[in-house]
């Protein structure tokens, strides 16, 4: 076989040039998109059958710290925000891999097909974390941050050290306050110098509201700042005006105690975000809950203004807008614009097949308001990267049983050091 054919599927390709599909096919050849239309011909490829399912983009996840994928659902630790100091020095390089290896394996079977890794990790552990990316066989932009409770935290040897593959991209992720102008310039400046995109956390306490505007002359198109919920007017007024980009993780945000994610003053400046799961202790390690998520707080915004009687109101997000905060927003916002997000010719296949034939959301009324509000991670069915299948027939291309055994053994090994008792203290 020299591709693929999915056929009969209706086509969602954020690409307003290609246009959406009641009825459409979509060939691949090797890794790319080579067309999309009706009654295409097969030429030689295997048919994938979507007759009753939805073909659209593979989701951008534009953050997440993967390797805390060993304690999904954990929630805080000891009243901590933040357990990463608790948790991460007894991490050896194979935790690192399994966790690594079983949370991008876990973005695959939810559609995910491009990942923003920001690996606050020690940088002897960052051959472990790309062994697991290569192995995962999922798009990828790696950025070492340096790990918190390590006075060995150089993420630029680590981000330079980086092999990239036609999976796999190279970022920075320097973890310098923003308000530390002087370092900031430094360590900002030592990443462009290796034509490395910058990835940031920021806003997420109302003390840190004006360092962006603050660190204005330090922005540019590629800035990619993370969570942003406690910035100011004058924080986004920079943030557009650089044209940087914004990463949001509004379930994750929420649950951490953040202000609510930012959404409103995002649309007013026409600033389109990506869309995060940022850690899966707190938070879903799909993109349907956060499409979720930012469109009720921008809906609530608006009911809240007009419950009190105020005029001017803003104008509802739609589901177009926000399908496109997961799937070509979050390639612009982690520098892969060009690359992934749309069923675009030309571009990889990062293709997604979902089922719409399912009890929990057929009939279908409208093919987006499906996807945004209705579906979850069991209507997908196929995934493909670059043009290969990393699902089929809702089952992930990979040694499964191998997978989960070392994340259990690595699991056991870290809660044990840790001194953390999970799973058996359950209570009815």
């Amino acid at each position: 076989m020299s591709g693929y054919l999915i056929r009969g599927g209706c086509v969602i390709s954020m690409d307003q040039k290609v246009g959406n599909h009641l009825v459409g096919d979509v060939l691949i050849q090797d890794d790319r998109i080579v067309e999309v239309g009706s009654n295409l011909r097969a030429r030689n490829a295997e048919v994938v059958d979507a007759s009753d399912a939805i073909v659209m983009p593979g989701f951008v996840d534009s953050h997440r710290h993967v390797w805390e994928s060993l304690f999904r659902g954990l929630g805080d630790l000891a009243g901590s925000s933040d357990p990463a100091p608790l948790l991460g020095p007894h991490y050896s390089a194979d935790d690192v891999y399994a966790a690594t290896l079983i949370g991008l394996l876990g973005a695959v079977e939810a559609g995910i097909t491009s990942v923003a890794d920001w690996a606050d990790i020690r940088p002897e552990h960052v051959p472990a974390a790309l062994q697991a990316h290569a192995d995962a066989a999922v798009r990828t932009v790696f950025a070492p941050a340096g790990a918190s409770w390590s006075e060995d935290g150089d993420w630029q040897a680590a981000s330079v050290a980086v092999e990239e593959s036609p999976l796999l991209t190279a970022a920075a992720g320097p973890p310098v306050p923003l308000q530390d102008l002087a370092r900031l310039s430094a360590e900002w400046g030592r990443a462009r110098q290796s034509n490395l995109r910058i990835h940031a956390h920021s806003g997420t306490d109302p003390s840190q509201r004006g360092e962006v505007a603050g660190a204005a002359d330090l922005l540019d198109a590629d800035v990619t700042l993370v969570h942003c919920s406690s910035l100011g007017e004058s924080d986004f007024d920079a943030v557009a005006a650089a044209g940087a980009s914004v990463a949001l993780a509004p379930s994750s945000e929420m649950a951490k105690g953040h202000e609510p994610p930012p959404m409103q003053r995002l649309i007013d400046r026409h600033i389109r975000p990506g869309l995060a799961v940022d850690t899966e202790r707190l938070a879903p390690g799909d993109l349907f809950a956060p499409m979720r998520a930012a469109i009720s707080i921008q809906h609530a915004t608006h009911f809240d203004l007009k419950l009190a009687g105020k005029g001017g109101l803003p104008t509802l997000l739609t589901t177009r807008e926000v399908i496109r905060y997961a799937t070509i927003d979050g390639a612009r916002a982690i520098g892969l614009g060009h690359v992934t997000g749309s069923l675009t010719p030309g571009k990889q296949a990062d293709v997604i097949v979902l089922r719409a034939d399912r009890p929990n959301i057929a009939p279908i009324n409208d093919p987006i308001g499906a996807v945004v509000w209705g579906m979850d991670t069991s209507n997908l069915d196929w995934v493909f990267v670059a043009g290969q299948p990393r699902m089929r027939h809702g089952i992930v291309e990979a040694d499964l049983s191998r997978v989960r055994s070392l994340a259990s053994e690595a699991h056991r090994r870290v809660a044990s050091a840790a001194g953390i008792l999970t799973g058996a203290g359950v209570e009815a």
